[in-house]
């Protein structure tokens, strides 16, 4: 057994205490409560702004959409009814049932088309609302060359809603069950827009509702009695401690402390043994760890820069012996769990070992921009994991063998750093992509010119008419060349360059079940139980 200094100690016991105490005072020693983690204060429980993970994984489980994906990772129907489809696959028309907010509240078709254009309000600056796109006059509207009138999203009455795409999107029903299509209790947010702020104004319609949100610390959920499958929810709530040192989140693991814990949230060091006993299962994910450079800042406005730094990682090293957990060396951006063999098809695009021509890049980047020396690099990372800083120091030192470059290192507490990531503050920063529908061009897409997540700023005309061009053809063969051709730009300009395959990775107490995880999007526990 691994000994830990006083501190961690301390602190565990704190932590045990709070979590027991939350099951036992506040619902009842015999009731089910499932004890899982965040690792930092949730960004946004506003299911407009949700879009990390750990908090999307929290808004999936306090609401639900017109539809909610099953254990075959399909969409099904949940607050639809029925839908139906024109024969040109441009009108959805939406038949809801009858349910409630956790309020009483009744909830209809006007809750989603007032959600879905405060999504696309630029006002609202909602992160995701890109992928609302694929409705009629949605980027108009978001981008300030349109208007909330243009925007094909309309409630015919209470129970009828009927939305007008821009182009055919096969994808579009299991978009709906993403957060950001779910709807919002129009009265509460019009009363008041910090609504999601504080647990005491939150109001939900999922399986659970939020009861109590100490910030930094903790976050109560219990069973909704709105809901209207709630004879299906077998749990009375869920707890979720806030806590980032992975060996304290090993401790409380292994104390019983916590039902359910990431693989990435456990120590880097214990992970090959935990996976070999099978404390940790494994199952495929859909995203990468990666590093994004800001082109609007030197030296990563010069292409050959940006190759070089590239060229420098050993991917490898960082997959198996950082990282751990059975992540796979990202050679490609583009993940293998992406439909029609993409990965596979497209194969690897960067190779680990090309240190000679890292440095041939580098002199030659340099010298275009007439520097004797390089300015100053500064890598941006999230304090939230210890893993992003083992990663960080790695590549420190592999940019400063390879290249013969110092950087500095600049860490940053979650909201801070997810701030300087929206406006682009950083030189070089790490970065994760997770997707958020099981398609090739939801990896692609972000890349785009002036495009919402673009926080590099690059721009290229040419990638820009190729994921055009794949948005508008039906023949699947035809768009897999043109993402094909598109992806192999992107490391061309390298504005971006890939890490590490996610897996998805997590130990589980044997006496938890029916939690449903899918490859892509959050973890849903409305069906989970606890013996």
């Amino acid at each position: 057994m691994k000994k830990f200094g006083l501190f961690s100690l301390l602190l565990l016991l704190v932590l045990a205490a709070g979590l027991s105490g939350c099951a036992s005072k506040a619902n009842g020693p015999e009731q089910k409560i499932l004890n899982l983690n965040t690792t930092g204060e949730p960004t946004s429980l506003d299911p407009a702004k949700a879009f990390d993970e750990d908090t999307l994984e929290i808004t999936n489980n306090l609401f639900e959409g017109l539809m909610r994906l099953d254990k075959n990772d399909q969409p099904q129907p949940a607050l639809a009814d029925k839908v139906d489809v024109s024969s040109d696959g441009l009108t959805y028309r939406f038949h809801l049932k009858k349910t409630k907010w956790s309020n009483g509240d009744p909830l209809t078709a006007h809750d989603f088309e007032y959600e879905w254009k405060r999504v696309l309000d630029p006002k609202t600056a909602a992160e995701p609302a890109f992928l609302l796109y694929f409705i009629e006059g949605a980027e108009a509207y978001n981008t300030g060359k349109g208007s909330v009138d243009q925007v094909g999203v309309k409630a015919l009455d209470d129970d009828t809603l009927e939305v007008r795409l821009a182009k055919p999107t096969p994808s579009f029903l299991q978009l709906t069950a993403y957060p950001v299509y779910f709807p919002v209790d129009r009265k509460v947010v019009e009363k008041n827009p910090n609504a999601f702020a504080d647990a005491k104004t939150y109001v939900s319609n999922g399986a659970f509702n939020l009861t109590e949100w100490k910030h930094n610390d903790h976050l109560t959920l219990e069973k909704n009695d709105q809901y209207y499958k709630k004879e299906k929810v077998k749990l009375d709530g869920l707890h979720y401690s806030i806590v980032s040192d992975n060996k304290t989140i090993y401790q409380l693991y292994q104390t019983k402390k916590l039902d359910v814990a990431a693989g990435a949230q456990m120590p880097a060091d214990l992970l090959p043994s935990m996976l070999k006993n099978g404390t940790i299962k494994t199952m495929d994910g859909n995203g990468l760890a990666f590093f994004r450079f800001n082109t609007k800042k030197p030296p990563f406005t010069n292409a050959k820069v940006r190759k070089a730094f590239a060229l420098a990682i050993d991917r490898r090293t960082i997959a198996e012996k950082i990282v751990g957990g059975g992540v796979k060396p990202a050679y490609g951006y583009v993940a293998p769990s992406a439909p029609n063999q993409f990965r596979k098809q497209g194969g690897d695009l960067i190779k680990d070992g090309q240190y000679d021509e890292a440095k041939k890049l580098l002199q030659e980047g340099m010298k275009e921009e007439g520097w004797s020396q390089l300015p100053t690099v500064t890598l941006l990372y999230s304090n939230s994991n210890e893993k992003y800083k083992k990663i960080a120091e790695a590549v420190q030192e592999m940019i400063h063998q390879h290249l013969n470059v110092e950087i500095q290192l600049q860490a940053e507490e979650k909201k801070v750093f997810f701030a300087d990531q929206r406006s682009s503050n950083f030189v070089m920063q790490l970065a994760s992509f997770l997707a958020d529908y099981n398609d090739t061009y939801n990896y692609l897409e972000s890349w785009q010119t002036d495009h919402s997540m673009n926080h590099t700023h690059w721009s290229n005309k040419e990638y820009d008419a190729l994921l055009e061009q794949s948005s508008e053809t039906s023949d699947i063969n035809k768009r897999d060349q043109l993402l094909h051709h598109a992806e192999q730009i992107l490391f061309d300009e390298a504005p971006i360059t890939p890490l590490y395959f996610y897996n998805i990775a997590y130990a589980q107490q044997p006496d938890v079940t029916g939690i449903i995880r899918h490859p892509v999007g959050p973890n849903d526990y409305s069906e989970a139980d606890k013996k």
